[in-house]
């Protein structure tokens, strides 16, 4: 038993998304939660947007105010103190900045850069001002960055096609200020599925078989906060991003099949622990 003020030592970490509220639960704040949930990982969450969002689309997006933003990060750190935190769906430039201010003010450790740019279903989740503020001011930050093909391109300027150019590409990404970056494979064309992380020393690349489905939706979120959720338990980075491919690749092959278009995730895969 613990008085006001102590933490227990038997109290499970905490880990803080900051992202896009999605209604139909698949991607963003929801799947970042559940993902927390299943890593056994107290969630927090700064709210950037709200989206009228189901498995057909993206049908509306109301920004929240980046001060609103900001605050909620700060007392989020301030209080619960969190071991690590993510970022996915930030919306417009303005909150870009927002988030960035306060990560420096609060030096939140572990953070993870999920630079979503567009949803799954191919709707624009991200301004077009806000592409220079993630690479400016968030980049920099991030212990690990995980972009797929398309985000890694537009962060870049140029085309990635091949495995060669994932590797240089996350090496470039690096080069940029990043701590790390996993660059994913899972636009690219092929039955292999190729995933490649530098963190400008070392390479590693992870390859699995291709899993083909039509319910895809919030796949991003999920390995990005899963890795968050590693991190937060303490492990290494590269054991942290290892279990969240693995996690994010279960929990594709398994999913519920819900709604009338791409559907989410499985969220209540178990973990694979190093």
């Amino acid at each position: 038993m613990t008085g006001a003020g102590e933490r227990d030592p038997d109290a499970p970490p905490v880990a803080l998304t900051i992202a896009g509220s999605d209604s139909g639960g698949g991607a963003g704040v929801q799947a970042d939660l559940k993902t927390f949930h299943a890593y056994r990982v107290f969630g927090t969450s700064a709210v950037t947007a709200v989206t009228a969002q189901d498995t057909r689309g993206v049908h509306g997006i109301q920004p929240v105010d980046p001060e609103i933003v900001s605050r909620q990060i700060r007392v989020v750190a301030e209080d619960l103190e969190p071991a690590a935190c993510k970022s996915g769906m930030l919306a417009n430039a303005r909150v870009v900045r927002a988030v960035a201010e306060a990560l420096e003010e609060t030096a939140l450790p572990n953070y993870v850069l999920d630079p979503v740019m567009v949803a799954a279903s191919g709707d624009p989740l991200l301004e077009e001002d806000a592409l220079e503020a993630i690479r400016d001011d968030l980049l920099p930050l991030c212990a690990v960055a995980t972009p797929n093909l398309h985000e890694t391109e537009m962060l870049l300027g140029r085309s990635v096609g091949d495995e060669g150019e994932m590797r240089e590409a996350a090496r470039e990404l690096v080069e940029l200020g990043a701590g790390s970056a996993l660059v994913k494979g899972g636009h690219m064309s092929g039955d292999e599925l190729v995933d490649v992380w530098s963190d400008g020393d070392s390479t590693r690349v992870w390859r699995a078989g291709r899993i083909e489905t039509g319910n895809s939706h919030g796949t991003g979120c999920t390995l990005s906060s899963a890795v968050a959720a590693g991190r937060a338990l303490g492990w290494e980075l590269e054991d942290a991003v290892s279990s969240g491919l693995h996690f994010t690749r279960q929990a594709l092959a398994t999913a519920p099949g819900l709604g009338h278009g791409n559907g989410p995730l499985n969220h209540w895969t178990d973990p694979r622990r190093p």
